[in-house]
């Protein structure tokens, strides 16, 4: 009763991978109980003449279907710019698909029909999406490397089952890790266990059932951290920020 004129439908995560996005898709469909329709390009395109745009309307079709029992569905589009990507040259079916979309998506946001069906989608490469597209995204979100309060809890549920040593500052390892995506910090933990795993290997007591490897220490993270820098640089981020500022919308 108090949206008149609907709500926003379309919503666009954008940020470097690694940072999180699907599984926020996906914290949304669970947090309102919602049908998660998971799809990509893949998932979509088909070499035969026709098929993809029966896949499109055939995944809108079910999330209507659910809509119109009264359950949410959200619509996952993952690299979604492999579909609405800017293209200098299309082949036919391309096109179609494309076509198909658009129609779709326009079909759910019209204006006057209270319709449960929002479509999220993901992208690392906002810039190349095409601006049709852009405009149907009336939700456009940034989705940056964690901030330090982001990888400091990160840390502590990626090390929850580990024994670490006394001497383990989760603290500092979050204060030196700036611009280490989520993904990257998941791999330094595990990199900082696979050194404590190689040593017990190499001290040959692998075999006797009463031997386990050391506690994990400082120094570990600190050797792991020598080894794995960031996946992403400040040139990127500032890409980021600057579409972000050109294509605000949150």
């Amino acid at each position: 009763d108090l949206f008149p004129l609907g709500w926003p439908r379309g919503i666009l995560f954008f940020g470097p991978p690694g940072c999180g996005k699907t599984m926020l898709a996906a914290a949304v469909a669970n947090e309102i109980d919602a049908a998660f329709f998971d799809v990509d390009a893949a998932t979509i395109m088909s070499k035969w003449l026709g098929e993809s745009e029966k896949n499109v309307a055939a995944l809108f079709s079910e999330a209507r279907r659910y809509s119109e029992n009264g359950k949410p569905a959200i619509i996952f589009i993952d690299e979604i710019d492999s579909i609405a990507g800017i293209r200098s040259q299309e082949v036919g079916g391309e096109v179609r698909v494309r076509n198909q979309l658009l129609k779709e998506m326009d079909g759910i946001f019209e204006k006057g029909r209270y319709s449960y069906v929002y479509i999220i989608g993901a992208t690392n490469k906002p810039w190349d999406l095409d601006e049709p597209f852009i405009r149907r995204f009336q939700k456009r979100i940034y989705i940056p490397p964690p901030d330090y309060n982001g990888r400091l809890a990160l840390l502590k549920k990626s090390t929850r089952n580990l024994i670490l040593e006394d001497d383990v500052d989760l603290v500092k390892i979050a204060k030196s890790t700036e611009g280490y995506t989520f993904h990257d910090l998941t791999e330094l933990v595990r990199e900082a266990y696979a050194i404590v795993v190689r040593e017990f290997f190499e001290s040959g007591k692998v075999d006797d059932p009463k031997s386990y490897p050391r506690a994990v220490s400082m120094k570990d993270f600190m050797d792991a951290l020598s080894r794995r820098k960031p996946s992403v640089n400040s040139t990127t981020i500032s890409r980021y920020q600057k579409w972000f500022e050109e294509y605000r919308a949150i």
